[in-house]
């Protein structure tokens, strides 16, 4: 039997990780896809308010925030293994709090429930760090998308699963409501089961074995001593803005699209094709973004995503609700645009910052985008109450402009 040589067997362990992470994305997203529309319906119906029905998308999106430093801790003291299936089952844990909520007409519980939900999203965002850990600089961002791609079934089938999610729930007596919530526990502790089981040996301490054995008991920096330590890395921090910006800008748009259309009556089929042509934009075609990042540059593909942004807030800005067709081009460009600045964003923080501030930098980079995804959809609500739509594509398109200015005086 031919052995294998050490770059071969790199290579090998390096497959093996990306499959098992994408597996456990798959998982991921079937569960959490279908929890965002189930999440409002049943805020809503508990507290009899449509108002607060955006509680549940906000509490979802607060935890992710909020999972992200723990997280990256956990990663440190006991690899990706460790951190992943900590955050799936903490969403394990949601879901059951939100079917005791939903059963019972609990908001407290509801809402913990779509709290702890999200940190199964943010396992789901640091997985894509942990297919760069043994990754060689020409293959960074192909492993990383290939684990942003497995993102594109979960949140394609995770809403069909709806109705027979809700049937099972009503075999057993419980709201149909609940039944994606079912799902989502089921699916977590699946995507649980595969990382315990799978990712082995862990990708970031075997990493760090082969650079400095000393290096996981190095401390973990805080948040603020974190950001500070990025701010002095130009490149870094550039990483940083450009996933912040490009979520933000993403959430923005994407969030008051349904609503821009629902002022002309528009069907909520038709609304909801036009948000899952978006979906697509945003994971279908990230192997090909990471094959042009690994090809061209970080630097060019995150170029790439300003021009594909700001070429989306022009279309959809400039759609009125009732041309479906044209909005769904806008919305998959946002998705597009969105990809690049992710996954060149995400490859070039990886590589700017040294070994020992990695997983912090990673951590904190989860946090801001978050943060801002939450504050852009706050903020795009007030613009559409006061101005339009078409206004709300025009300021999202500032930022992004402001991007693509810092590309070329990067050095």
């Amino acid at each position: 039997m031919t052995s294998l040589s050490p770059i071969e067997e790199r290579e090998k362990l390096e497959t093996k990780i990306v499959r098992t992470l994408a597996s456990a994305q798959i998982l991921n997203g079937v569960g959490t896809a279908g929890t965002v529309a189930a999440g409002s319906l049943l805020v809503s119906s508990i507290s009899h308010s449509e108002t607060l029905a955006g509680l549940a998308q906000t509490t979802a999106v607060l935890g992710a925030a909020a999972m992200a430093i723990p997280l990256s801790r956990l990663t440190r003291k006991g690899g990706r293994r460790l951190a992943l299936s900590v955050g799936y089952l903490t969403g394990v844990v949601g879901a059951i709090a939100a079917i005791v909520g939903g059963t019972q007409h609990e908001l407290f519980f509801m809402l913990m429930g779509t709290f702890l939900v999200g940190a199964a999203s943010a396992a789901g965002y640091q997985a894509r760090f942990a297919a760069v850990d043994l990754a060689s600089e020409s293959t960074r961002s192909r492993k990383l998308s290939i684990v942003v791609w497995g993102s594109t079934v979960g949140a394609v089938a995770g809403p069909n699963l709806m109705e027979p999610a809700g049937k099972i729930a009503h075999y057993f007596g419980l709201p149909r409501l609940v039944g994606p919530y079912l799902l989502a526990g089921i699916s977590l502790l699946l995507a649980t089961g595969v990382i315990v089981t799978f990712l082995k040996p862990d990708p970031f301490l075997t990493a760090i074995s082969d650079r400095d054995k000393d290096l996981v008991a190095h401390e973990h920096l805080g948040t603020l001593a974190t950001i500070r330590a990025i701010r002095k890395r130009p490149r870094a921090l550039f990483a940083i803005s450009s996933i912040a910006i490009g979520h933000l800008v993403m959430v923005s748009v994407m969030v008051m699209t349904p609503v821009h259309m629902a002022h002309v009556d528009v069907t909520l089929t038709i609304i909801g094709l036009v948000i899952s042509v978006h979906v697509a934009g945003m994971y279908a075609l990230s192997p090909l973004v990471g094959y042009l990042s690994d090809r061209y540059g970080r630097i060019k593909t995150i170029q790439l995503g300003v021009m594909i942004l700001l070429a989306a807030t022009l279309v959809a800005g400039f759609s009125p609700g009732s041309d479906a067709p044209r909005l769904a081009i806008g919305l998959f460009l946002l998705g597009l645009g969105w990809s690049c600045t992710l996954i060149a964003g995400s490859t070039l923080l990886s590589e700017s910052v040294e070994e020992d501030l990695r997983t912090s930098a990673q951590g904190a980079s989860d946090l801001i985008m978050n943060l801002m995804g939450a504050a852009g959809g706050v903020m795009a609500g007030i613009v559409i109450a006061a101005l339009s739509y078409g206004w709300l594509c025009l300021f999202s398109a500032i930022p992004v402009a402001f991007l693509g200015i810092w590309t070329f005086r990067l050095k």
